[in-house]
């Protein structure tokens, strides 16, 4: 999960990195340039939990099943988006509680999700991607309405994939990890996780509403 925090050198890494954007890309505007921003703000951000995340996963012996449920999220959670932290030790703690507790508690219990269940499922998560992806945030408001209606069809394609590979993968402890996968990615784009953590939602709205 990315944070909205602040930090010394994410500050100048996004400086460094917008400038020399800019430099060679003089024609982005200022719209394009905070979607460059944001996007350079979670790969930064990204990178500096996984150096804690990724040896204590080697540690505990689930490196597997943690890169395959970090790669089945972040395959869903691309397009559909959704909420994230306010603060960065809020992002590690969650991203450690999801990415390491997950695979703990299914690689020891080896917990095994039938067929019928994983179709109903993807059933859900495919009508919940169609009501409510792209789930954006109020720093990065998915503003035009072409982008929200291709990230909207790339997510309900992202799930078909996710959910058929968990169906066609035998062994079951990485199946249950493409599974929860795709319902963490789908519960951070429900209105009802933004009101949990009192975050705006459809902020492409209020964005709109502001320029009018």
């Amino acid at each position: 999960m990315v944070d909205d925090g602040g930090g010394y050198m994410k500050k100048r890494f996004l400086n460094f990195s917008s400038n020399l954007i800019s430099k060679y890309h003089p024609d982005y505007d200022e719209i394009k340039m905070e979607e460059i921003k944001y996007g350079l703000e979670g790969l930064y951000l990204t990178f500096t939990k996984l150096l804690i995340i990724i040896p204590l996963s080697l540690l505990l012996n689930i490196f597997k099943e943690f890169l395959v449920l970090l790669i089945s999220f972040n395959i869903l959670r691309t397009p559909a988006h959704g909420l994230h932290a306010t603060k960065s030790w809020i992002c590690l703690l969650s991203s450690t509680l999801i990415f390491i507790g997950i695979p703990l508690v299914i690689k020891n219990f080896n917990i095994e999700f039938p067929i019928m269940t994983k179709i109903i499922f993807g059933i859900i998560s495919i009508l919940l991607l169609y009501l409510y992806a792209p789930a954006d945030t109020k720093k990065a408001p998915i503003i035009r309405a072409e982008k929200r209606i291709k990230f909207k069809i790339q997510s309900i394609i992202s799930c078909i994939l996710l959910i058929t590979l968990s169906i066609l993968i035998k062994n079951n402890v990485i199946s249950a990890m493409v599974t929860f996968g795709i319902l963490v990615a789908t519960i951070l784009i429900l209105p009802i996780t933004y009101k949990i953590f009192k975050l705006s939602y459809n902020n492409y709205k209020t964005y709109i509403l502001n320029m009018d």
